[in-house]
């Protein structure tokens, strides 16, 4: 008969020194945080209309990375590259039809289309979290 059962992991600290991260973690959440920061900083500066040359690239981060981050979150069943491909193409997709829409009923501004693609962004990371919650306390029950 065969036994299923968890190895125990064998990458814990030697004593030459502490033990590495096996997968790289820590470099993924630095990066994620620099990149909340650099969002956060494209929405300071595009909501405040500041003249600093770092406005538009920032704010382009931002408007890029909002629905990106939020597809990313909803496709966690995904291979990692094809969620970065999909997230990626669904925050132009995102980014596109704002701007058309806004284009379209003659009410272009860019603050306006920062905050509709930000409150889009919000919207679909909440109703992810919605979904989640759901399915916690339904398997509770």
């Amino acid at each position: 008969m065969q036994t299923i059962g968890i190895k125990p992991s064998s990458s814990g600290g030697s004593e030459d020194g502490p033990a590495e991260s096996p997968s790289g973690t820590d470099a993924s959440y630095l990066l994620a945080g620099a990149g909340v920061v650099a969002g956060g900083a494209g929405l300071i500066l595009a909501l405040s209309g500041a003249d600093s040359p770092l406005r538009g690239p920032l704010a382009l981060f931002f408007l890029l990375a909002a629905p990106g981050a939020a597809f990313a979150v909803a496709l966690r069943g995904l291979d990692p590259w094809a969620r970065i491909l999909t997230s990626a193409a669904g925050a132009v997709a995102v980014v596109m039809l704002v701007a058309q829409g806004m284009l379209a009923t003659h009410r272009w501004s860019v603050s306006g289309g920062v905050l509709a693609v930000g409150a889009l962004s919000v919207l679909a990371f909440l109703l992810q979290w919605g979904a989640r919650f759901r399915k916690r306390t339904g398997k509770s029950r």
